[in-house]
C-alpha cells in the first residue's frame, strides 16, 4: 500500500489523554488537568488581588472610606486563598480517611479491563 502523505503522528503532549503507548487517562486525567489549572488561576487572581489591595490601602492616605475599602479587599483575598488552600486540605484528609492515601482524591486511578491489574 502507497501512503501518499507519509506517517502523521500525534503530538507529544496528546500522548496522556488518548492511552497511547500504554498510559492511560482519558477523560480523568484530563478534568484533572482543568481542576488543577482553575485552582492555579484561582491562586493567582487572589493573590494579585492582594497586592492591588495592599496598594490601595498604602495610597489611601487619610481617607477611610478608601481605606475601609482597600481593608474590606485586602480580607476577601485573604479568604479566597484560605479556600484554596483549605479545599487542598480537605481533599488529602478524606482521601486520607477514606482510601488510606492523602493524594487518593487529588490524583484518581481508575482500573479498567485494558489496562494492567498493577495500575498505571
Amino acid at each position: 500500500m502507497i501512503q501518499i502523505f507519509g506517517q502523521i503522528r500525534l503530538p507529544a503532549t496528546v500522548f496522556p489523554y488518548g492511552g497511547i503507548e500504554g498510559s492511560p487517562g482519558g477523560l480523568v486525567q484530563f478534568l484533572n488537568n482543568i481542576v488543577r489549572l482553575l485552582i492555579v488561576m484561582a491562586g493567582l487572581f487572589a493573590f494579585f488581588n492582594l497586592v492591588l489591595a495592599g496598594y490601595s490601602f498604602l495610597s489611601a492616605g487619610d481617607d477611610p472610606k478608601k481605606m475601609s475599602g482597600a481593608w474590606a479587599k485586602i480580607w476577601q483575598s485573604m479568604l479566597g486563598l484560605l479556600f484554596i488552600i483549605g479545599s487542598f486540605v480537605l481533599a488529602a484528609i478524606f482521601g486520607w480517611l477514606l482510601f488510606g492515601d492523602a493524594g487518593a482524591i487529588l490524583n484518581p486511578k481508575i482500573y479498567g479491563p485494558g489496562l494492567p491489574s498493577g495500575g498505571p
